[in-house]
């Protein structure tokens, strides 16, 4: 019985088929469907492309603002700085000669000496009807003398803490303002990943009292505006106002998109803002590592990345682009070698070279790819970093400035140790 179901069964789905013409659902009852013969016109031609502008090819610039939401100005005059001591000084010098505004953001700020002298300049300052303002955050800044801020609240700075602990969102212990930065008068700017503190100018250990080893930038030009715009956001942040809906929701023009950095005047500036959730800095890695045709040198005082971010530096490493990574041999948290430690394996299989300072704290945030693109700013490759506090990074594109971030770098790795991966014996080979 069951072979004759199947025999009507597969002869009625041959007849179907056979009555059914093209086009048909031999699904359908047996009613025959007649279409009507219809004529395949052939398909119009695209419109050409638009003819690429001078250069070759979308500018950096353009690539930068869309991946980062980076406001990009030409025209600056930029000026690396390698130690703690030499960047206070350009700093008090600044302060001391500003006549209308000065803006001071650091997430460490403490009562040593170092921020007495920060805070005497800024009292000066304000003495001089100068407007001064003063962000620091409520963790950074744990363990300052409350006469500090007193003292200058009653010398006339206006100072503002972020997200102390309290009953708000998580508490106040996310996110952090990491964000180091100084602007006066708007036209003058330092930012990067020192803070104010002793650390940077003779070190904390009881042994071997060394400064930390760090990076900064200062900007002089229309960039120095755009950090003081970053400033004034954050300055709403910590007041406890919001950001206009347009800054939230990312709806604000584009400055600087159409900057062609081949034929503008240098230095070219991109300003990347890091704010919780927008992954930028970890997007600009991944536009630097694709674009990227013979080095990427990079410098993180922290480094607890992505899996992208480790495929970012893999895949350029694994092209033969020369792809090295520069991280401290001691840390102020020592927890966190043995976090990064756990990806030495991988970037080292795949040919990234790692070394490690063997000064007391290597705290910088940089980043050079081809000796033509420059990152300084307070963003480390790890969760907080990326997605999690606010931070701030400066990318310069700037031949001249490449080749002396490229000069400080090998400068470090004079300094530092290199890892290399130990060589397998013949009983783990065996045991593969």
């Amino acid at each position: 019985m069951s072979v004759r179901r199947g025999r009507i069964k597969w002869g009625s789905a041959a007849a179907l088929s056979r009555r059914a013409p093209v086009g048909q659902c031999p699904c359908m009852s047996g009613r025959t469907i007649r279409t009507k013969p219809h004529h395949i016109s052939a398909a119009p031609t695209p419109p050409a492309p638009p003819a690429l502008p001078a250069g070759g090819g979308p500018s950096f610039s353009r690539a930068l603002w869309r991946m980062t939401s980076a406001d990009v100005s030409e025209g600056n005059d930029v000026t690396l700085f390698s130690e703690g001591v030499e960047t206070f000084d350009a700093m008090i010098e600044m302060i001391d000669n500003a006549s209308e505004s000065v803006a001071l953001e650091s997430y460490i700020l403490k009562s040593d000496t170092i921020g007495a002298r920060f805070a005497d300049a800024l009292s000066r300052a304000a003495k001089r009807d100068v407007h001064v303002r003063l962000i620091a955050d409520w963790f950074g800044m744990r363990g300052i003398k409350s006469s500090y801020i007193r003292g200058l609240r009653a010398s006339g700075v206006d100072v503002r803490v972020f997200n102390a602990f309290g009953l708000r969102r998580w508490l106040g212990i996310v996110p952090r303002d990491h964000r180091k930065l100084l602007v006066t008068d708007s036209l003058f700017a330092v930012t990067g990943g020192i803070g104010i503190g002793d650390e940077w100018q003779g070190g904390i250990l009881h042994k071997r009292r060394l400064e930390w080893r760090d990076t900064c930038v200062r900007i002089v030009g229309p960039a120095a505006a755009d950090l003081m715009g970053v400033f004034e956001r954050m300055w709403l942040r910590a007041g406890g106002e919001r950001p206009s809906r347009a800054e939230r929701k990312l709806t604000r023009a584009a400055r600087g998109a159409d900057l062609d950095p081949a034929n503008c005047a240098p230095s070219v500036v991109g300003v990347v803002e890091g704010d919780p959730g927008r992954l930028r800095v970890g997007r600009a890695l991944h536009l630097q590592a694709a674009a990227a045709q013979r080095s990427i040198w990079v410098a993180s005082a922290y480094f607890v990345p992505s899996f992208a971010e480790v495929e970012a530096l893999n895949g350029a490493a694994r092209d033969g682009v020369d792809v090295r990574l520069l991280v401290p041999a001691k840390y102020d948290h020592p927890w966190v070698h043995r976090l990064t430690r756990g990806y030495y394996n991988r970037l080292l299989r795949n040919d990234v070279r790692i070394w490690e300072w063997r000064g007391e704290m290597m705290h910088a945030k940089t980043a050079v790819v081809d000796g033509r693109w420059t990152r300084v700013g307070s963003t480390d490759f790890n969760p907080l970093g990326i997605a999690i506090n606010y931070e701030l990074d400066a990318i310069i594109e700037d031949p001249n400035i490449g080749a002396r971030a490229e000069a400080m770098f090998e400068n470090d790795l004079s300094r530092s140790k290199e890892i290399r991966l130990r060589a397998r014996t013949p009983r783990a080979q065996q045991h593969r």
